[in-house]
């Protein structure tokens, strides 16, 4: 009977995962005269594929792909996109092509997505059955958070737009999967190449090496180190003291979670050296005839940094340096950028010990400070929440914070109409949509840290109950 319920299960989730493939070719194809590439929700200056095609015919011409302020992506995806976007089928380009490439990006960081939360899935049963908390492993319905992290993240609306709109976002938002994939997976060539080409896409990932060391360090997510070493060591406490083979089998146990080699941390920094050195160079060879390596990081990481352009997204910083005095604006770029440093740290620290949690929570800081937000950053944290489903079980305001994503997501498109186009409204009537999109990401950061801090709790105090 087991056996049959996991073959429905597994037919159940290709079934869903294979039809949400052939809807994105459908939307694809019968959405040509809907231009969602326009919208600023769905295509930034660092994701429009537009703009990826204005910089690629720039250096047809024999010019600097970033003359101008059109361009400022990796010159490596310009050189793999590019080709793609001046070819023509039937007289017309071949946008579609480059869609088809976001979608088998989208399905191949589902099945990702899918792989890390199996694997999540085991650490927490084994943590369960080390805390001698079998009997709540057994009697809770656990659910398979790997095939519903997947889904959710092939079925978010949010996905499917950055897809069909012709974003670069399916391609960071792979990399950045395969990164923490490889972590999990102790696979360190990938997590490394991961990493550093999510990186060199867009500045933000950097800040998850911290995630992907614990992952390398610890291993996968489990309640804190603490613990285990109090139920081992009153079990310890409770043995014969002349049963020396079980003393020391308990006490190997006991130093087993702390005692990990930095082996594997040290290997990811080599291959994060190697992975980076060999990048740099291809970009150099790429920009050798148009400034080189200076010019790639002024374009790139500085426009990053410095937020040259103004033009509307649903993040709130645009509409911030539009309206800051000149004169202050390097001091407040200083205070928003160092905003997501500070935070790196204390929550570092507190969480530790989950660090694939640890990730979704940087992914959905970044998300909500970075300087160009889109669409395509939500999808990406979203779909990793649907990792803790089990964890995550008692968190408060989710019906809240799914209506309000609903309708922050069905008034932007209006707002920005009555401002742009119809000249019914201004700036704020877009701002307010923004200011309510970061509002609910604030909740849905604080409510998912404090239901996963409770969680722990809880299981500290069931393991101390049944010691």
């Amino acid at each position: 009977m087991e056996g049959k319920t996991t073959t429905k299960k597994k037919n159940w989730f290709w079934t869903w995962a294979i039809g949400s493939i052939i809807f994105r070719f459908l939307v694809i194809y019968f959405s040509q005269n809907v231009n969602l590439t326009s919208r600023p929700e769905v295509a930034t200056p660092l994701t429009s594929l537009r703009r990826l095609a204005e910089g690629y015919w720039l250096k047809r011409t024999g010019m600097s792909p970033y003359t101008g302020s059109m361009y400022h992506g990796s010159p490596l995806l310009l050189s793999l996109l590019g080709p793609i976007t001046v070819t023509s089928v039937g007289g017309r380009s071949s946008y579609p092509l480059c869609s088809l490439l976001f979608v088998i990006a989208d399905f191949l960081s589902a099945m990702l997505i899918r792989a890390i939360g199996t694997k999540l899935q085991v650490a927490y049963s084994q943590s369960l059955i080390s805390l001698h908390l079998l009997p709540l492993l057994e009697s809770s319905e656990t659910l398979s958070s790997g095939d519903i992290a997947a889904l959710v993240y092939l079925w978010n609306p949010l996905t499917i737009m950055t897809c069909v709109g012709l974003s670069t976002s399916p391609v960071e938002n792979l990399f950045i999967v395969l990164s923490l994939y490889g972590a999990i997976a102790r696979l360190v060539p990938f997590a490394a190449f991961g990493w550093v080409v999510a990186t060199h896409l867009s500045l933000y990932p950097s800040i998850l090496i911290l995630p992907v060391i614990f992952l390398l360090r610890y291993g996968p997510d489990s309640p804190p180190r603490k613990y285990f070493l109090q139920t081992n060591s009153t079990a310890l406490k409770d043995s014969p003291s002349n049963d020396r083979c079980l003393q020391t089998e308990m006490t190997t146990q006991i130093a087993a979670p702390i005692n990990l080699s930095w082996r594997l941390v040290v290997h990811f920094l080599i291959w994060t050296f190697v992975w980076s050195f060999y990048l740099l160079i291809l970009c150099g060879i790429s920009l050798w005839q148009h400034g080189g390596l200076c010019e790639m990081l002024k374009r790139t990481y500085g426009f990053i940094l410095s937020m040259e352009d103004l033009s509307p997204n649903i993040g709130v910083l645009w509409y911030f340096f539009a309206e800051v005095f000149d004169f202050f604006r390097h001091f407040f770029l200083i205070v928003f950028h160092m905003n997501i440093l500070f935070m790196i740290v204390p929550l570092a620290i507190r969480l530790n010990h989950r660090p694939c949690f640890l990730a979704f929570v940087y992914i959905a800081i970044s998300s909500m400070l970075k300087s160009y937000p889109s669409v395509g950053d939500s999808a990406l944290y979203l779909g990793l929440l649907g990792l803790f489903i089990n964890e995550l079980a008692e968190m408060k305001f989710s019906f809240f914070l799914f209506c309000g994503y609903v309708g922050v997501f069905l008034l932007s498109p209006v707002m920005h109409n009555l401002w742009i186009w119809r000249g019914t409204g201004n700036a704020n009537f877009y701002f307010a949509t923004a200011m309510a999109y970061a509002c609910l990401q604030i909740i849905l950061v604080i409510e998912s840290v404090s239901a996963m801090l409770n969680h722990d709790r809880l299981l500290g105090k069931l393991s101390k109950t049944v010691s």
